[in-house]
């Protein structure tokens, strides 16, 4: 793919090599519609928070006063599309393994509709930010998951099996619903409203993860103690993805109205005053109790006795950010004990190489409990030549 592409036909005849390539194959999206979609009403006319608040929205780049705030909306488009395209490279391979229908169905519509995620956001790059926006989204088909050269690192992690899914998907792609949600009070027009479909279409994806969990629990195969390791490593990646604390990225974004809080528009008609640094841990802590709400939740379905599922603490096994590497527990609390001693602490709380033996006979029975496809999904053929 060396060749840059000059219209937006040149990056779909790019964008089916990359899925050849992938070995996403076409006819696994059924009837499945990627087409560009915004949502300008939901976008609203006028600049809502920041610097150049009471303005008329950007429809065009070169409304955007300064290259540097240019710079910023393509870094971030371009990060977003790139989570998106990713995500297909981290699953694509699920679907030969679906525990059943109604599974290959769900990973397949996902796929379709990230796939449409990044388009929406190559189209956005192709059409509004010149040679820069054609190089950057040519980059979002060179790069690659199985490669390891994606722009974040939780999608370079590999997703061997389906429980990783279905907590990738209850707490990984629920960071997306953030991003995308904090998005899409943007003072850049095509971007906020590109955000409103966006947002549809993942409440599918944090539906199946919950309803994929929800259904192990019911089963009773998988282990407790064993689901307790996946979610703790789900939700320490998800905690990452909020970015660093203190971050002066979040600040000046916020300061330019590129991107907003979580809730903006809620927290705006409140009054709620803006801490311009600490915007990502106000975030990230948004986040942590929402997911804390969704596993007491999951909680109700466990057997009478059972141990109850819980949140790790923000500070548990991060890798950026202010507690990069340190030795916190779940419950937040500095470890004191030896290097040896916080290894075995690690082995108990995460997932293990045993665990992933084990997993494989696990697989074998019905471990995950059986849900009806309805007409319309079947229907749609999404997911059924794979």
């Amino acid at each position: 793919m060396d060749n840059l592409p000059k219209t937006w036909d040149d990056w779909i005849s790019n964008f089916a090599t990359w899925q050849d390539n992938v070995g996403f194959k076409r006819e696994w999206m059924g009837d499945f519609d990627l087409s560009i979609q915004f949502d300008w009403e939901r976008a609203g006319d006028v600049i809502e928070f920041g610097d150049y608040e009471g303005r008329a929205k950007w429809e065009r780049s070169l409304q955007v006063p300064h290259q540097s705030m240019r710079d910023a909306l393509v870094s971030m488009i371009t990060v977003q599309g790139d989570t998106e395209f990713a995500s297909v490279e981290q699953q694509r391979h699920l679907l030969a393994t679906a525990p059943t229908d109604y599974d290959r169905y769900a990973a397949a519509r996902i796929m379709a509709e990230e796939q449409r995620h990044g388009w929406q956001m190559a189209y956005l790059l192709m059409t509004y930010f010149g040679q820069q926006g054609r190089r950057e989204a040519q980059k979002l088909l060179e790069r690659n998951a199985q490669d390891g050269d994606r722009l974040l690192g939780a999608f370079n992690r590999p997703m061997p099996h389906w429980l990783d899914f279905f907590c990738y998907t209850m707490f990984v792609d629920r960071d997306g619903k953030f991003q995308l949600g904090m998005l899409s009070t943007s003072a850049f027009k095509p971007l906020a409203a590109s955000m409103g479909p966006m947002l549809k279409e993942e409440s599918f994806h944090l539906g199946t993860g919950s309803n994929g969990l929800r259904r192990i629990i019911k089963a009773g195969v998988i282990p407790g103690d064993m689901l307790q390791r996946y979610i703790n490593k789900w939700v320490s990646t998800a905690h990452d993805l909020f970015g660093v604390d203190a971050s002066s990225s979040a600040h000046w974004s916020y300061v330019w109205g590129i991107k907003g809080r979580w809730d903006e528009r809620k927290k705006l008609d409140n009054g709620d005053e803006v801490n311009k640094e600490t915007l990502n841990e106000e975030a990230r802590g948004h986040y942590h109790d929402e997911i804390a709400l969704e596993v007491e939740k999951l909680n109700g379905y466990l057997p009478e006795g059972a141990v109850k599922l819980y949140v790790p603490h923000e500070n548990f096994y991060r890798e950026i950010g202010a507690f990069k590497r340190q030795k916190f527990t779940v419950e937040g609390t500095k470890f004191e004990g030896s290097d040896e001693e916080w290894t075995t602490y690690i082995h108990e709380h995460l997932p293990t190489a045993q665990d992933e033996e084990d997993l494989k006979e696990l697989f074998k029975l019905d471990w995950v409990a059986e849900k009806p496809m309805s007409a319309k999904q079947i229907a749609s053929g999404i997911g059924t030549q794979a």
